[in-house]
């Protein structure tokens, strides 16, 4: 399949993301041609200077979203509001893009491995036990999973990492505590996350949208599955405190960032074997850990 798809056009949302932003020069530098949805002329010219083509607007221009869809043999869904309004907008997109699609074509979206709940062993089958944040996910995962006539195709990312952005921060940001001084955790510190370098991540969607058949779930992790506390010490390193570090009460932490602290306290681990194994998917980056202990997440 995917020498069939060498020069396949793409239509990409979310390219100047986090996530987005690391997908569209690995497809640009896998051949396939990308036309991408930004908000801005500003924005645009940078996609235009990485090799894309680009179209502003906005993926709640429904009809927009037909449109454009239609005309590429391929969507990929890398955004999101990131907020209340997530589920109803992401649904209207998904709903638009079923709409344009042409038959046979493909629809790979962004899910999350949140969706799974706790557990040691976190595989793609690992019935769903959402936190309350991200619930709203089963029903329109399953929705164009299971839509006919195109292919369809989720991955679900860990704790997405990289050029120093993403969750990791709010590890560094943690009060500090204590004399001598102490880093206080995210939570506990007991549980572990799962989590993927941006850029291994970006090679995964490649490999999905090239070798994926219909129908398919693959989480977008690593296998390094650090706890928090490991995290932390790490990051009290560099902030010069030796390596101390303080627990958080679970209710303190959903107290101070509610749902998403639900989230957070989540004790996940997974390996990704899934994708190693039927897209040949060969995550290679540095770990978390590795990242903040070369200064990637140092604050400025």
């Amino acid at each position: 399949m995917s020498e069939e798809l060498a020069t396949m056009n793409v239509f990409l949302t979310g390219a100047t993301g986090h996530i987005g932003s690391a997908v569209l020069p690995a497809l640009l530098a896998a051949g396939h041609s990308v036309t991408a949805l930004v908000r801005s002329e500003q924005k645009a010219a940078a996609v235009r200077t990485a090799g894309a083509q680009a179209v502003v607007g906005d993926i709640q221009d429904l009809a927009s979203v037909r449109r454009w869809a239609a005309g590429a043999e391929a969507v990929l869904a890398t955004a999101s509001p990131g907020d209340a309004t997530s589920s109803a907008v992401e649904t209207a997109f998904a709903e638009a893009v079923l709409d344009g699609l042409r038959p046979g074509a493909t629809f790979l979206r962004t899910g999350g491995v949140w969706v799974h709940g706790s557990g040691p062993a976190i595989t793609e089958e690992t019935p769903r036990d959402a936190p309350a944040l991200v619930a709203w996910r089963e029903k329109l995962d399953s929705l164009v999973l299971t839509a006919p006539g195109i292919r369809s195709v989720l991955i679900e990312p860990g704790l997405v990492y990289g050029n120093g952005i993403g969750i990791p921060t709010l590890v560094f940001a943690g009060e500090r505590a204590g004399d001598p001084a102490a880093l206080r955790l995210v939570g506990p510190g007991t549980q572990h996350w799962t989590s993927v370098h941006v850029d291994d991540l970006a090679e995964l969607y490649v490999a999905a949208l090239e070798r994926a058949e219909s129908g398919s779930v693959y989480l977008g992790v690593s296998g390094h599955n650090p706890t928090v506390r490991e995290l932390g010490e790490a990051a009290s390193r560099r902030l010069g405190l030796d390596g101390r570090v303080v627990a958080e009460d679970a209710a303190a932490l959903v107290e101070r960032l509610g749902g998403f602290g639900e989230a957070l306290l989540l004790d996940q681990q997974a390996t990704g074997e899934k994708a190693r194994r039927e897209l040949n998917w060969k995550p290679s980056r540095r770990s978390l850990l590795e990242e903040f202990a070369a200064g990637a997440y140092d604050p400025a």
